[in-house]
């Protein structure tokens, strides 16, 4: 009892400590920017607010990446020089190789598929009566964390042998014996399971795609609707040469933000299947290979090889911004 009342002191004082030092370099900072003036001034005091962030930046991501890469050369305890046997390994072992195939699964289908839901949701409730409430309902997803939507539909695809009278929890096994036809188990039946929870990733997403989205189409000036109105196009024509080049932008925005969570899911893997029966992804293998199977170098490659299937995404998505806001 007294240890842990003295272990919960210790923290409280830690972080009154670390609040202290948070205030102290900011006054520091601040005396000193109030003794620079004009234009030289305005430089440094720059400078003197960047520094902090640039320190932090340094500390808690540049460093620790730098570490991740030259961890990636060595072996599983770390000990021993390896090379790039490690990324061999990611691109020629049969395990990885399947792990590779699933992270494109989902990296090819769920920023489209979440979109285009999102866009086509977003078209049909503009400016319908209840227009609100049919996005909230899209939306609802985006409101609980990845590890409860992967619950809710762990339970949705929950597998009972079909024994006698026995009833099936899961709701689409169900409709399949409603249908006459014999309950499956879904998320060990490989590759159907890794499209099924590639689907709960697109159920969560949707909701983004359409807010955004519908906040795109909303922002269309109205005088280029009613134009091509009276101009007799067509609603398909209006969604090809209006509503389409006009929300381009968001779209990308949209794909390129969806694509790159979509390359770090870790949380409905690990909590659907583990990653058992073949549904493993980047994320999901990196934590297990350096927390469970204590393969530091491997872990750390496939850290490597994740930052650098996203380096391309983001550089993309800020050149596009930077476009569309010349």
């Amino acid at each position: 009892m007294f240890t842990t009342a003295s272990t919960t002191a210790d923290k409280l004082l830690q972080m009154f400590a670390a609040i202290l030092l948070f205030v102290a370099v900011v006054g520091v900072i601040l005396f000193i920017a109030g003794r620079f003036t004009g234009r030289r001034g305005d430089r440094t005091v720059a400078y003197l607010y960047l520094a902090p962030v640039v320190l932090m930046l340094s500390v808690g991501l540049l460093y620790p990446g730098l570490r991740t890469i030259y961890e990636s050369f060595f072996n599983a305890a770390g000990d021993a020089f390896i090379g790039i046997d490690n990324y061999k390994t990611i691109f020629t072992d049969a395990e990885q190789l399947i792990v590779l195939r699933n992270t494109a699964f989902w990296v090819l289908l769920t920023p489209f598929v979440a979109t285009g839901v999102g866009l086509l949701y977003a078209i049909l409730v503009d400016k319908a009566r209840i227009e609100s409430f049919a996005k909230a309902l899209i939306f609802l997803p985006m409101s609980i964390s990845f590890v409860a939507a992967s619950v809710i539909w762990k339970f949705m695809y929950e597998y009972r042998p079909d024994q006698g009278n026995v009833k099936q929890i899961g709701l689409v096994n169900q409709i399949i014996v409603w249908l006459g036809g014999e309950p499956v188990q879904l998320l060990i039946d490989s590759p159907l399971n890794t499209f099924l929870l590639i689907f709960v990733m697109i159920w969560i997403q949707a909701g983004f795609a359409m807010t955004l989205l519908s906040a795109a189409i909303k922002a269309i000036p109205d005088d280029i609707i009613e134009a091509a109105r009276l101009d007799g196009v067509t609603p398909w024509g209006m969604f090809r040469f209006v509503t389409l080049p006009a929300i381009r932008p968001a779209v990308i925005v949209v794909l390129t933000t969806i694509a790159i969570g979509t390359l770090k899911v870790f949380d409905i893997v690990q909590t659907m299947t583990g990653g058992r029966f073949d549904t493993s992804v980047i994320a999901n293998e990196f934590y297990s290979q350096s927390f469970r199977s204590a393969n530091q170098g491997l872990g750390a490659a496939l850290a490597v090889v994740l930052f650098v299937l996203v380096i391309p995404i983001v550089v993309y998505n800020i050149r596009q911004l930077r476009r569309s806001e010349a």
